[in-house]
């Protein structure tokens, strides 16, 4: 099915964008990474490359409109069309509401949510005149939820679900889908190379105080699936491609407790509390170290 589709992956580096390069690459796609790191998406191409697909690795800075619009300009020439446009591409950060900079914002908005616009209106183009089409947003299940000390980011995920459920009813019996992926934890570099400093540290000081404070308040924790290799979470991104649906959550119970939450914010908060004051206790002690 997939075979001579042309795929478009920004975040193509690492993680999930490398993952799908080569999934799609053996499925006979034709793949554009596109990424920031030179060396790293040259490798990523090499490793698609072998696995039997067309590959072309090009460096772009999404954030950047020119550079987002000369990417889709470019597949458009090189190929002939595309066929799909995964807005993979974007950072957290690491600081509470109120340490959180005019630059840190304008950087999370920019990668994180911008650059949706930046490179899906010229795909849309196309796809428009083709008739077919899938676009495949990565937000996360902080589009869903309210997580602490990364809430530019998890702002910005709120609205990369929101641009993309828009999406859909613009693009209602067009031919083309749009999706929106909603990830828990995913084994990748993004909370080591969280803006401000590292928030792995956070998560990992944090687990067993988080699991303590529960005990002691009877609070059962949300029941939501461990962290996922990048390898499992973009095979079920490419399942999504051939099978598209509005919204795809990757993790076990997570569509269930983001669902409840929309229900009942207090009733998830309740469950999320034993996290906010654990991770809480972790911040105040790293901010006084600093």
């Amino acid at each position: 099915m997939l075979t001579g589709k042309v795929a478009v992956i920004t975040g193509a580096s690492s993680g999930i964008g490398a993952s799908l390069a080569t999934r799609l690459s053996q499925d006979g796609c034709t793949v554009v990474l596109a990424a920031r790191r030179k060396e790293k998406l040259e490798e990523v191409a090499r490793q698609a490359d072998s696995a039997g697909g067309t590959v072309l690795p090009v460096q772009c800075d999404v954030s950047v409109c020119r550079e987002a619009e000369g990417l889709i300009q470019k597949t458009v020439e090189t190929f002939g069309k595309i066929d799909i446009l995964i807005n993979n591409a974007g950072r957290g950060h690491f600081s509470s509401v109120e340490e959180t900079t005019d630059d840190v914002l304008e950087s999370m908005f920019a990668l994180n949510v911008f650059a949706l616009w930046y490179t899906t209106r010229p795909a849309l183009r196309h796809m428009k005149h083709q008739g077919n089409g899938h676009i495949i947003n990565i937000a996360s299940i902080a589009g869903k939820l309210g997580f602490p000390y990364n809430s530019a980011y998890v702002a910005a995920k709120h609205a990369c679900v929101g641009f993309t459920h828009a999406l859909r009813l613009e693009l209602a019996e067009t031919g083309i889908h749009a999706t929106v992926v909603c990830p828990a934890g995913v084994q990748t570099d993004w909370a080591q190379v969280t803006e401000g400093s590292p928030i792995i540290r956070l998560f990992s000081e944090a687990g067993p105080i988080i699991k303590r404070i529960a005990a002691q308040r009877g609070i059962s924790l949300p029941r939501i699936e461990g962290v996922l290799s990048a390898d499992v979470v973009a095979e079920q991104i490419r399942a999504c491609i051939e099978n598209p649906v509005a919204e795809l959550f990757t993790h076990k119970g997570s569509q269930e407790f983001t669902a409840l939450a929309a229900q009942n914010r207090e009733q998830t908060e309740r469950q999320q509390l034993p996290v906010a004051l654990g991770e809480r206790s972790v911040y105040e002690r790293l901010k006084t170290q600093a």
